[in-house]
């Protein structure tokens, strides 16, 4: 009985119409007509409550549900989600779902409603966006069930709680997964780079291809075999890039819901497959107080695996990275010439001054590249009208602090450093522009 009372509900048309009633009543005590209809249509009111209840409870398992979820969540990407229903009452029903989505998501109005046929299925779709790496926890999916005349409603606790992880953006690696082969890679915002000279090594002659370079045609081989041949080469290969993220507190700073911690997260993830793909060796690590989550840099079918597990278990702290420890950990432990791309943000030409000693001498023995971040919020302070004296002065801020990002792009090209400044929503892609600019160019 006391699982019958916590699953019964009164629907909110029958509370209009106990009200439609009471006025009635009361209307009553003026006329005697009106007070005799109020007391008919109260006992309809009854009957029909408790038919609709008989409907409902009729059956001990009216609906089935069933939660779809991934394996894994896709941090700061639309995660697809679903909830089957099984409507086994012989009509159709209107059923309210509730599920029980994890706190993180901080949904206090979640619910999905569906009409469902006599004895047939249907399925409720949802998108949920995480903008945290770590578990969510589901708790059970709640289905409250009304039938036609919509008087009672019946609540089943269904689905089992479970737990789904949150990965870095697997997303945005399936997206730029065949980048490294595409002939179009302007399509995703690729630039298409021209080779300078030639560091390439003979590895067979196979027959002409539209696209391919008609200064490596061979002659000889075309005569004989009367068809198009060319000479195909392949780059050196097997070349060492560590992706180095900073995981100190200027990387906190959040941007659409993401930390730049986890924009350069899910960027080391792409740029680290493309990588792979080119034939070169994937690394990476993270610092702050000290250098952790190292994964040494490989080119075997694990890596990716060993890559998405350690990016995911970097955890966040709000210390002031040091430098100094980094560049020491570098010189004991990368001990040839590789690419590094460090991912930080530098928001004045003094934070730059405290730590360029230690990036010029970690770039006299590595090729350097410093990625760091637009701040997009004073863009907008600078493109809006200032109409009063507090507004003119937040936009001359704005305009200075946007110049010293400038100027700390000039300081770090002016040793050598190469730069890459950029929206937080175009890391992935204007670091993969850097990455094959390097490499075209022969220059890691």
């Amino acid at each position: 009985m006391k699982k019958l009372f916590k699953s019964f509900y009164i629907n909110r048309l029958v509370f209009f119409c106990l009200t439609g009633i009471v006025c009635l009543f009361a209307l009553g005590h003026f006329l005697e007509v009106l007070f005799h209809l109020a007391k008919y249509l109260l006992l309809a009111l009854g009957i029909f409550v408790f038919i609709d209840t008989l409907l409902l409870y009729n059956k001990k398992e009216g609906v089935l549900a069933k939660r779809i979820t991934p394996e894994k969540f896709s941090n700061g990407d639309t995660n697809h989600m679903s909830i089957e229903l099984e409507n086994q009452y012989p009509f159709h029903i209107t059923t309210s779902t509730i599920d029980e989505i994890p706190f993180q998501f901080q949904k206090r109005d979640f619910k999905l409603t569906k009409k469902i046929n006599k004895l047939s299925k249907a399925t409720v779709p949802y998108t949920l966006r995480p903008t945290q790496r770590g578990e969510y926890h589901f708790g059970h999916c709640n289905v409250y069930v009304q039938s036609p005349l919509k008087l009672i409603l019946k609540r089943y606790t269904l689905s089992k709680p479970e737990m789904v992880k949150t990965y870095p953006s697997f997303m945005q690696l399936k997206k730029f997964d065949l980048i490294a082969f595409s002939n179009s890679l302007s399509s995703y915002g690729i630039k298409k780079i021209r080779r300078i000279g030639h560091s390439l090594e003979f590895e067979q002659i196979k027959e002409y291809i539209q696209g391919d370079d008609l200064r490596t045609l061979n002659w000889k081989a075309t005569a004989k075999r009367n068809q198009l041949m060319v000479n195909q080469y392949q780059d050196e290969k097997s070349q060492a890039v560590y992706s180095i993220i900073d995981k100190g507190r200027v990387m906190q700073m959040p941007f659409n819901g993401l930390s730049l911690l986890d924009y350069a997260i899910n960027a080391t993830l792409v740029v680290s497959n493309v990588i792979l793909k080119k034939q070169d060796k994937a690394g990476m690590f993270a610092f702050s107080k000290k250098v952790e989550n190292v994964v040494v840099a490989e080119r075997r079918t694990s890596q990716m695996s060993l890559l998405l597990e350690s990016l995911y278990n970097i955890k966040t702290n709000f210390f002031e990275s040091d430098y100094s420890r980094l560049y020491a950990d570098l010189k004991r432990n990368i001990t040839h010439r590789s690419l590094l791309i460090l991912y930080t943000n530098f928001e004045t030409i003094d934070g730059l001054n405290r730590q360029l000693p230690y990036l010029r001498a970690i770039a006299k023995n590595h090729l350097l590249v410093v990625v760091f971040f637009k701040n997009t919020e004073l863009k907008h302070i600078i493109q809006k009208e200032a109409y009063n004296i507090k507004e003119v002065y937040d936009k001359v801020v704005a305009e200075k602090f946007l110049f010293e990002k400038k100027q700390i792009v000039s300081e770090l090209n002016k040793y050598g450093i190469h730069t890459i400044l950029t929206e937080p929503e175009n890391l992935s892609v204007d670091t993969i522009n850097k990455y094959l600019e390097l490499k075209s160019r022969g220059l890691h």
